[in-house]
């Protein structure tokens, strides 16, 4: 095995900056890794064999526990929100879809509309797996019913990339839906890989504020009363907007939770550490991603039940044509948001994208290593924050640092 790959993948994971992505598994030579979970409940990648893993490069370059950057930018930049072509609100037009989805099923549409006009052959994201269904698994849809089995979070680890190489070798096109990380490594491997940009023509992806541990299901599931051996299905979301964390036993009995109950007192306190120094929690490498467009209530989200709507911006001219040419198809309905009103929805993604900086030097000076950022505007979104504010959150990262490895 070669020391300076085996060391680098080993230095990224020990200083809990490893997102759980698996791309060092489809990048080392095969059975070399894989990702399996660890003691905390999270995706990492455990050395299997002695192989020579051979130069560093690559994983140093792509891996998101090493760096993040956007190299060129061909459209325009906000320093909160990224790369914006356009932003809207709006959902599926088919109703079982945008009920099935987590928000507005705008995503799921998309997917749909992708494999009905031959776009791609197949679409590549995260299902519930079907031999247990509390585990994540890749899942390659080429109908409407699949995306549909698909459809809703999944908030709980997983590895996508680790399947690229294999996903490539089919040599078929396919549009890939994954984490904001997942798809800002996807994009800098196709630096190193340039069947990426071929077979891939379509990236999306969703907001996200962060990764739970499997743990965090497992409380979740000790709240609903409901032991993991008597489980038929879990659902964390979907079924309504924002729908309830839905547990049904092998008889049938249903146990659910509200959103705002199981996401805001349960799963976020499970987060791993790479996700509180996260500069791109909204997507910024899509060609296209979506959120919960949330209605307001006294300044923070309304969590009320209703029928769901995504804020859908489009951040490349690839995704832009998607969009019109869905929304000209009646495949998703969407109106125009003035950019400043996605604040409004996404005041979580704000005040993150503000205090990332100063969350990066913290983990710097307590570790000694973190990832590098470029290109993501993050100094002009520091200098918009509350100064005790900004400095409150880089001390409590620090402390967190030095005490707190994922």
């Amino acid at each position: 095995m070669s020391s300076k790959t085996s060391n680098l993948i080993e230095s990224v994971v020990n200083n809990g900056l490893c997102t759980g992505c698996g791309i060092c598994e489809s990048i080392v030579p095969k059975g070399a890794l894989e990702m399996a979970l660890n003691a905390e409940g999270f995706l990492r990648p455990k050395i299997q064999t002695a192989t020579d893993f051979g130069d560093d490069a690559t994983i140093r370059d792509v891996c998101p526990g090493v760096r993040v950057d956007h190299g060129v930018l061909k459209t325009d930049y906000h320093a909160i929100w990224g790369p914006l072509v356009a932003v809207r609100t709006g959902h599926a037009a088919d109703n079982e879809i945008r009920q099935r989805g987590s928000s507005g099923g705008v995503i799921s549409a998309l997917a749909v509309y992708l494999l009905e006009h031959s776009l791609v052959d197949f679409v590549a994201h995260i299902a519930v797996s079907q031999d247990d269904p509390l585990r994540n698994e890749l899942q390659l849809s080429r109908t409407r019913d699949d995306v549909l089995r698909a459809a809703g979070s999944r908030y709980a680890p997983s590895a996508p990339l680790n399947a690229l190489r294999e996903l490539l070798d089919r040599g078929e096109r396919f549009a890939f839906i994954g984490k904001p990380c997942d798809i800002a490594t996807l994009r800098r491997y196709a630096r190193h890989d340039a069947r990426v940009d071929k077979l891939i023509p379509y990236m999306l992806s969703f907001m996200c504020a962060g990764i739970p541990s499997i743990k965090g299901t497992y409380e979740l599931l000790e709240k609903l009363g409901v032991g993991r051996s008597q489980l038929k299905s879990f659902h964390y979301r979907g079924d309504g907007w924002p729908g309830m964390a839905k547990a049904i036993t092998q008889e049938d009995q249903v146990f659910e939770m509200d959103y705002n109950s199981s996401w805001g007192n349960v799963l976020n306190r499970h987060l791993q550490f790479r996700c509180k120094i996260c500069p791109d929690g909204t997507g910024e490498f899509a060609d296209v991603v979506c959120a919960d467009a949330w209605y307001g209530k006294d300044g923070y989200p309304d969590f009320t039940e209703r029928e769901g709507r995504s804020l859908v911006l489009s951040r490349t001219p690839q995704g832009e044509s998607l969009i019109q040419a869905a929304l000209k198809s009646e495949a998703i309905r969407a109106e125009t948001l003035p950019v400043d009103d996605i604040a409004l929805m996404q005041p979580y993604q704000v005040n993150r994208k503000k205090m990332v900086l100063g969350r990066l030097l913290a983990t710097w000076l307590a570790r000694g290593q973190a990832p590098r950022y470029k290109r993501l505007g993050l100094l002009r979104a520091s200098l918009t924050a509350n100064p005790i504010d900004w400095l409150r959150s880089a001390c409590g990262t620090f402390l967190r640092a030095k005490g707190e490895k994922q």
